[in-house]
């Protein structure tokens, strides 16, 4: 079979190389061409563009790039349709693959969603939409099972999440090989992925260093992102440093953790390091998004339990007091730090229901494509 897949970011990059992976074991002959990162691309596609070139982040910042958007959009279905794929598949990032379903169902193109767009938080009305132009949906929540159901009468197919195994993966490995990144405790920093996102966070992360001269704050690199551009960031705090390419080693050797909303709140969870979930964003585009939004969390920790289990700080409360204050609650000694590690097992337990999340998906889309 012929395989097209869509992914915009890093998260959709990792576990877009793990479902290629999972595809070239059930099907031997599959050809893959892809949109994702270097992850999809050792993994076997071809690449054909990098998340690098796609990731805009927030309403102000989608207004300001849209040129380069639509651009973006019209190389894809040129590309899509010199290559005549028999199957598109495409990785959570709405915005642009909801898009390019709708054309595809308009080319009678078959398209798979992997990782469900998150319209149970806002615009639910693209539910209709999508219900006609998606063939197969996998979800990796599982309340969405539920969710789109109940709701909308549509059958999808929840197939657990593709963290679990990537995170089992990593400790496997890291028991064998484990250098430290440190002597004192490690408190560990993840700004987020993207330029834009990681200049709001990080300065307000790296204040708290200050106040906490015992520990070392580890920053956790964006791929992609270049060593100058830390450099600046953290030259002038002495506690602080930074790697790359070692973002689960790093949470393996964290007694805490300070985390941008988004995966890595569930990764952070999964290795078990207690965290302060932290947002903050483009003033207008948090305007418009607080009036949309329809969620009591914005991290997956909280959302999964349906109870607040991690703190969240978000936007002008995100500040180096209340982040200093947070911290200090869930560092070693606590009681809401032994309560929050009780918590983490409880999450694991709910989302290992699913199984092996790639090695399903691909089992469920050879036997779709096998039918058509």
């Amino acid at each position: 079979m012929n395989y097209y897949i869509l992914a915009g970011e890093a998260s959709g990059d990792l576990h877009g190389s793990n479902l290629i992976k999972a595809i070239h074991q059930t099907d031997t002959s599959a050809t893959i061409r892809c949109w994702g990162g270097d992850k999809m691309q050792e993994a076997g596609a071809t690449l054909v563009k990098h998340y690098r070139e796609l990731a805009f982040m927030g309403f102000a910042e989608v207004i300001a790039n849209l040129r380069t958007i639509f651009k973006n959009l019209s190389f894809c279905k040129e590309d899509i349709l010199a290559h005549k794929p028999d199957v598109i598949i495409l990785i959570d990032y709405p915005g642009f693959n909801l898009r390019i379903a709708k054309w595809a169902k308009e080319q009678q193109i078959k398209v798979i969603y992997y990782i469900s767009p998150q319209v149970w938080a806002w615009k639910e009305n693209r539910v209709k939409m999508m219900k006609q132009c998606i063939d197969l949906m996998l979800v990796i929540l599982p309340f969405e099972k539920d969710y789109y159901q109940h709701k909308w009468n549509w059958q999808v197919h929840y197939v657990g999440h593709p963290l679990l195994e990537e995170v089992a993966r990593s400790k496997a490995q890291q028991k064998l090989q484990q250098p430290s990144i440190s002597a004192k405790p490690i408190i560990a920093l993840l700004p987020g992925s993207r330029k834009q996102e990681i200049l709001k966070k990080l300065p307000v992360m790296l204040q708290v260093s200050q106040s906490l001269p015992d520990y070392q704050f580890v920053i956790a690199k964006a791929p992609g992102v270049e060593e100058t551009f830390y450099n600046g960031l953290i030259s002038s705090y002495s506690n602080v440093s930074a790697v790359s390419n070692q973002t689960y080693s790093l949470l393996q050797q964290s007694t805490a953790a300070l985390v941008t909303s988004g995966t890595a709140t569930l990764e952070t969870a999964l290795f078990h390091v207690p965290q302060v979930v932290c947002y903050k964003g483009n003033e207008i585009s948090y305007q418009i998004a607080k009036r949309l939004v329809n969620i009591k969390y914005i991290s997956l920790v909280n959302l999964i339990m349906d109870r607040e289990v991690v703190k969240e700080l978000i936007q002008h409360e995100m500040n180096a007091a209340n982040l200093l204050s947070e911290l200090k609650k869930i560092l070693p000694g606590s009681t809401q730090r032994e309560e929050v590690l009780q918590q983490y097992k409880q999450l694991a337990s709910v989302l290992s229901a699913g199984g092996n999340a790639s090695a399903t998906a691909a089992q469920l889309i050879l036997t779709f494509l096998q039918k058509m």
